[in-house]
């Protein structure tokens, strides 16, 4: 299993259950693609360092995914979505992922 580290940071104007939905979303089709969701991690909002689309906050959400298969599905729903402001996907070199205690990591 590969790990990774997906960083989602959705439109401030969302409220908690709207982010929550989405995120069971993301995660139901991870887990779809033979992945697990190890770690969800909420930042809440934070300021940006510049204004994109113009906007001046947004709702950080960090996830640890480990999956065998590549997460191609989950990067297009991120892409398409309107209340994404911006995603991130980072393959995760695999002594970090073995630091993290990421499931089964191997190259």
């Amino acid at each position: 299993m590969r790990a990774y580290e997906l960083m989602i940071i959705f439109s401030a104007d969302l409220d908690e259950s709207t982010v929550q939905a989405s995120i069971n979303r993301i995660s139901g089709q991870a887990e779809e693609a033979g992945g697990k969701v190890e770690k969800v991690d909420k930042w809440g909002v934070r300021r940006f360092a510049y204004e994109i689309n113009h906007k001046w906050e947004g709702f950080y959400v960090v996830l640890e995914i480990a999956s065998p298969n590549a997460l191609d599905e989950v990067d297009r729903t991120l892409r398409l979505a309107d209340d994404v402001v911006r995603h991130k996907f980072i393959r995760l070199p695999v002594p970090e992922a073995h630091k993290r205690g990421l499931a089964a990591v191997t190259a």
